[in-house]
Order: structure tokens, then sequence, then C-alpha cells
């Protein structure tokens, strides 16, 4: 099993491994549900999904109408009005058959334009504020991608009162100094607001490259080596107080999960010479380099 923590100050302890539901976007049912069973067999009790990614929500329906009461169920919309946040909300409610999420959150919010409306009089943040209220949701969250995640985050939660926030984190990303330093003023404000700090990217390897031929279950190529993806795991779970969120390639969950239980035994963060010579004999490159490629 997988220790859990206080979800930031939602009340809800939350396993430190949070399942990614992208996984289960494309998959056939049969395949949904082995992978939901296996999310069971760990105890994993924190759902991620969102509105964007394919059939997510409608392949978890089935398996929530006898599980919805066990996890903590969070979805994501992408949208910066606020009538279309709220429609949004309201169809993920209805994709996955139940009366309200524990947390819907801002997708990638992490633009100058798209920030300022969403903040704004009529904008997401207050329509999803209003849902709230209604009992729609519990909490609001924010997530994003690139470099300048962790600062966007900083500012949003200077504006409004979120429970969560999403940022990548593993040991390319944060070896680029100015996005560690951005990380770790993140993580202080999260720590002293009781917010819940979330981390994704843990085994990422790099992005595609034009000669690769592997088969692509996510937009960027995974760590499949098992020794080095178990490392990347135990790096990011040597950080105290953050929680991951496991891949949407469904192929890796068993591999991590396996590896946050081996974390658990042993409680020992692999050395920086073991995560700079896995960097150098698996080409590992940071997904996200800013001014070079911020952008999925």
């Amino acid at each position: 099993m997988i220790s859990t923590l206080p979800f930031g100050s939602t009340g809800f302890h939350s396993t430190r491994i949070l399942f990614g539901a992208a996984a289960v976007a494309r998959m056939r049912p049969d395949r949904v549900e082995r992978t939901l069973a296996t999310v069971e067999r760990y105890g994993v009790n924190h759902i991620d999904t969102a509105a964007s990614y394919g059939d997510s929500e409608l392949n978890l329906a089935g398996w929530l109408r006898s599980k919805r009461g066990e996890v903590f169920l969070a979805t994501k919309t992408g949208d910066r009005d606020g009538d279309s946040a709220r429609a949004s909300l309201e169809r993920s409610l209805e994709r996955m058959g139940v009366d309200h999420v524990d947390c819907i959150q801002l997708h990638n919010l992490t633009d100058e334009a798209g920030w300022q409306q969403a903040m704004a009089k009529g904008g997401a943040v207050e329509a999803l504020a209003q849902a709230r209220d209604e009992g729609l949701c519990r909490f609001l969250g924010v997530t994003g991608h690139g470099t300048f995640a962790p600062a966007f985050h900083l500012r949003s939660l200077e504006e409004f009162e979120f429970a969560s926030v999403l940022v990548p984190y593993n040991y390319s990303m944060m070896a680029q100094p100015e996005y560690a330093s951005d990380f770790a003023a993140l993580e202080r404000a999260c720590s002293e607001r009781g917010v819940a700090l979330q981390t994704i990217k843990s085994v990422a390897r790099r992005r595609w490259q034009p000669e690769d031929e592997s088969k692509r279950f996510s937009w960027y190529e995974p760590i499949r080596d098992p020794e080095a993806l178990t490392r990347a795991v135990h790096w990011v779970l040597s950080r105290e107080g953050v929680f991951l969120n496991s891949s949407s390639d469904g192929g890796l969950l068993q591999a991590t999960l396996e590896a946050a239980a081996s974390f658990e035994a042993s409680s020992a963060a692999p050395s920086e010479t073991m995560m700079r010579d896995d960097a150098s004999a698996l080409a590992i490159e940071p997904l996200f380099v800013r001014g070079v490629s911020d952008q999925i």
C-alpha cells in the first residue's frame, strides 16, 4: 500500500500517488477495468481527470458508481470565461454520473490573457466559486505546464484561495536554476497556506524525436528502463509533502505504483550521482525550457 498525506487543507488524506486518469482516455473497456483494478489494489484514493482527456470521464463513470464515496475526485476545465467554465463542469458531472467533484481545476492557466480573463469579473474563477457554493464542487485548483507554471500559480494564490496547484517536477526540470527557484517559492507558499502541491511528468524522458519508433501513449517519451523509472519515482517522493500524478501512459502505472510501494519500504532517496548517471545514459532532457519549448 501507499502512504497518505493531507491533501492541503481539504480534510482528505490522499495517497501520495494520484491516478492520472488521462491514462484511460482511449482504452478499451476491458483494459479500463484492469487499470482501475490496479488502482484499487494499491489503495490509490485520488483520481485526477479532465474534460479534455478524451473519453476519460466517460470511462470512469461505471467504476465511480460503486467507488465515488471512497475517492477524492478531481477534474479540470480549460475554459476561462464563467459561462463556459460552468458548462464544462456540468458536462463533466454528467459524463461521470456524479452530483459533484471534490475539486475543479483551471487547466494549464499559464498565459497572461487567459489568466486575466479567468480572474476577472464574469470569469471562470467567479463562476466556479459560485458552483462550489451550490455544491457542484468542493474546492478549486489550478494546474500548469511549462516553466512559468510555478510563478503563475503564486499569482493565482494571491488572487484566490485555491486548494491545490499542479506543476512539472522531475530531475531534469529542477536542473534548470530558474525553474528550481520558482518551484521552491511555490512550495513555500503552499506550505504556508495549506495548499496541496501536485507534480506531473515524474517519469518523462524527453520530447519525442523524429526517429523514435516506439508506440506513443503520451505526448512525451517516458522513461521505460525499470530501475531508472524507480529512481525517478523515488526522487519525487523523497521531497516531503508533494503528490505524484501518474503518467497518461497507462502501461507505466503498475511500475510506478510498485516503485512507490518500494519507496515506502525504504524511504531512501536516490543520490545525485545516480540521477545524473540516468540522465546521461538515457539522454533525458527537460520537457520545457524557457524561451525554447514552453508549450506542449
